[in-house]
């Protein structure tokens, strides 16, 4: 019998899609619904288990955690890339580490619930309906404003259609960006620089590394329009929060609309918490039914496998 932990099951999903009753001889399950405090309660709450099940970006892995986890053999991680574990300290103490396919669409939608959101003040509008009031703001068209993507990935490109779609312009920046796949696209190559001048609304969409770590600063902030938004369902660390919330506390720019965070679950007590121009969601991009179903199946699929000596393409590590 392996023993399997459920790491920050938040909205204790693991238990509706697996049918546990199934696998009770092989796996004795416990979920964790709510995060750790800090690692060293997650030492003591998982030091008898073999297997961790994660979501990525949730409880860090990390070397101080794997090392304290005597019995632990198996690390099964939402997505195939998940830069909160300590790949180099799994590879030492010889843990496998797998990885599932995952969505990607969703996140590209709710990039455009947040642009939405924004542009037509539904937050604003949604909470005075239910005060009894009506109409109290007026809204912006989409039509005809340029779009800025900082990153033209597989989320970045299904943003980019939407955006056609919408009768909007594009442009787009990174620094690899495939001039062929943005010129199928018809999408304007510019200079980092020249997209946060020019765009309307600026959205990012790319993979988290050190070189992108910090990318929007206050002097990125100050080169966009006042009347520009700023969307953020990347990674937290690429916009240096702290002068994100100067830039928005002072009206630099007019607003951001924002599902990830530098801390996360974010702090009750954040100032962004309290920004009226901050449209703000709690990592929800990846969070669908369809997502977690792939994850918690594929997780328990690649943990067969391992079991029974036959690794699957899912191995990361």
């Amino acid at each position: 019998m392996i023993k399997v932990a459920v790491l920050d099951d938040y909205q204790d999903a693991f238990q509706q899609i697996v049918e546990t009753e199934k696998y009770k001889n092989k796996f004795s399950f416990k979920v964790f619904n709510e995060p750790f405090a800090d690692e060293r309660e997650a030492i003591v709450e998982l030091e008898d288990f073999e297997a961790l099940f994660i979501m990525r970006e949730r409880t860090p892995m990390t070397k101080t955690l794997i090392e304290g986890l005597p019995k632990l053999k198996y690390i099964m991680t939402s997505g195939m890339r998940n830069n909160a574990i300590d790949l180099e300290t799994t590879k030492k103490k010889n843990i496998i580490v797998c990885g599932t396919e995952i969505n990607s669409n969703p996140a590209a939608e709710v990039t455009w619930a947040l642009i939405l959101g924004l542009y037509r003040n539904m937050k604003q509008e949604i909470d005075n309906m239910f005060q009894g009031y009506w109409q109290t703001t007026i809204g912006f068209e989409l039509k005809g404003k340029m779009l800025g993507l900082i990153g033209l990935g597989k989320i970045g490109t299904q943003v980019a259609k939407v955006a056609k779609a919408f009768g909007m312009e594009v442009c787009a920046w990174s620094e690899n960006l495939n001039l062929s796949h943005a010129n199928e696209l018809g999408v304007l190559p510019m200079s980092k620089e020249d997209l946060l001048r020019n765009s309307d609304i600026i959205s990012i969409h790319l993979v988290l590394s050190e070189k992108y770590k910090n990318l929007i600063t206050i002097k990125e902030l100050n080169m966009m329009k006042k009347t520009s938004f700023l969307i953020n369902t990347s990674r937290g660390p690429i916009i240096k929060e702290d002068d994100l919330v100067k830039a928005l506390k002072d009206e630099k720019i007019a607003g951001a609309g924002l599902d990830v965070y530098e801390k996360e679950p974010l702090p009750q007590d954040h100032k962004l918490r309290f920004l009226p121009n901050a449209l703000l969601l709690p990592h929800i991009g990846y969070v669908t039914a369809e997502n977690y179903t792939i994850f918690y199946k594929q997780m328990i699929e690649n943990l067969e496998f391992c079991l029974d000596g036959k690794l699957k393409r899912n191995l990361i590590n």
